[in-house]
């Protein structure tokens, strides 16, 4: 403190007797609460099917109608040389149905989707989060909850012309 005092009269010394001094302060405090959030992703349906020594009428998927997810149209199989070793498998993953409550109004979706990925994360607690200035400047700070965040700054700028 003692070496930014001298400094600054240094300063003052080495300007003219007719120098102008202006000097310009502000304060300001910012109070922050997160936001609950979710993002929710719309899986798809898959079909695979592989294997040796066998004979295959190919299934596949079902197109849906409407929001529904797709379904599994199972093939026919048989083994091609019987006796013989073989080896057959079939994979369905049935994706997710469009949920009929999606529509979003005012800003706020009605409920969260049950998709077959969902991030959630929760909204800040407020709690005692609290910030005042008063007229001498004199910034108070009071911590919140989690996901709060109170920020004070005091900004001091002196101008010699």
């Amino acid at each position: 403190m003692k070496k930014a005092a001298l400094l600054f009269g240094m300063l003052l010394m080495a300007a003219p007797a007719n120098a102008d001094l202006i000097t310009k302060h502000s304060t300001s405090v910012q109070l922050t609460v997160d936001a609950a959030a979710s993002q929710a992703t719309r899986l798809g349906s898959s079909y695979s099917v592989s294997g040796s020594n066998v004979s295959a009428t190919l299934g596949g998927l079902t197109a849906p109608s409407g929001a529904a997810a797709a379904t599994m149209n199972a093939g026919t199989y048989s083994q091609t040389t019987d006796g013989s070793a073989f080896s057959f498998t079939e994979t369905f993953n049935q994706g997710d149905a469009i949920p009929s409550n999606t529509t979003i109004t005012s800003g706020v979706a009605p409920s969260l989707p049950a998709f077959g990925s969902v991030t959630t994360t929760a909204g800040g607690v407020a709690g005692s989060l609290a910030g005042t200035i008063d007229s001498a400047g004199t910034m108070a700070l009071t911590a919140g909850g989690a996901g709060t965040s109170a920020t004070g700054q005091f900004v001091a700028e002196i101008t010699i012309r």
